[in-house]
């Protein structure tokens, strides 16, 4: 079925392409069919599926610290939050928690939910936890090679000092067999995201699955 993700403003994250005010993406499966200002998409295909956000259509985010936010750090379950809390929990306390390989792949689980809800679409770093391997290419996400190690402390916000440049795994392209990938911010421009961050999220979609969608 062909849906067009429509929203106030499309970025691609190519300088050569400037943003389109009313742009929209046309997807097709898992594929991106051709992008552009949304009523040229919608006359062209008066049948597809409409999905309105607000905000800015742009691509998705690497978060760098993928070892340390999935691997070095738990993220306690809600039934756990009168005892453990809610933020995730590293070093000693870590540690003290006696981890088996199901409770790493549950806090794998809802770490990768918390990455697509700030628009991440792939991670980078070394991953070696098979539970946690299991929950990054579950939902298809991908696994990046990193050179170095990224400076400052791991966070879900990647937009927290970096432009949307700095932050995008690539730009959208109109190109044939292109994956739909891509996440919304409910934000009125580049700068206004600068300034919400990436917890403005309120759609990310990975090869045309919506896998985050703010209620």
């Amino acid at each position: 079925m062909l849906t067009i993700h429509a929203a106030g403003l499309l970025v691609t994250g190519n300088p050569l392409r400037p943003p389109v005010p009313g742009g929209a993406v046309l997807v097709d499966g898992r594929e991106a069919r051709g992008m552009g200002p949304y009523e040229e998409l919608a006359a062209a295909h008066p049948t597809a599926r409409v999905r309105h956000w607000p905000g800015v259509l742009a691509p998705g985010l690497l978060n760098p610290y993928g070892p340390e936010l999935l691997e070095q750090a738990y993220h306690p379950d809600p039934r756990e939050a009168d005892e453990l809390g809610t933020e995730p929990i590293t070093g000693d306390a870590l540690t003290a928690l006696g981890l088996t390989d199901a409770r790493w792949g549950a806090s794998a689980r809802r770490g990768v939910q918390r990455m697509l809800a700030h628009g991440t679409i792939a991670v980078a770093g070394d991953l070696w936890r098979p539970a946690v391997l299991d929950a990054v290419h579950r939902v298809g996400l991908t696994a990046e090679q990193r050179f170095e190690d990224p400076e400052g402390r791991p966070r879900l916000d990647v937009l927290a000092g970096r432009s949307l440049a700095e932050a995008i795994l690539m730009p959208l392209l109109p190109l044939e067999g292109m994956d739909a990938t891509f996440a919304v911010f409910d934000a009125p421009d580049e700068a206004g995201l600068a300034e919400r961050g990436a917890a403005s999220c309120v759609a990310t979609v990975v090869r045309g699955r919506l896998l985050h969608r703010r209620r």
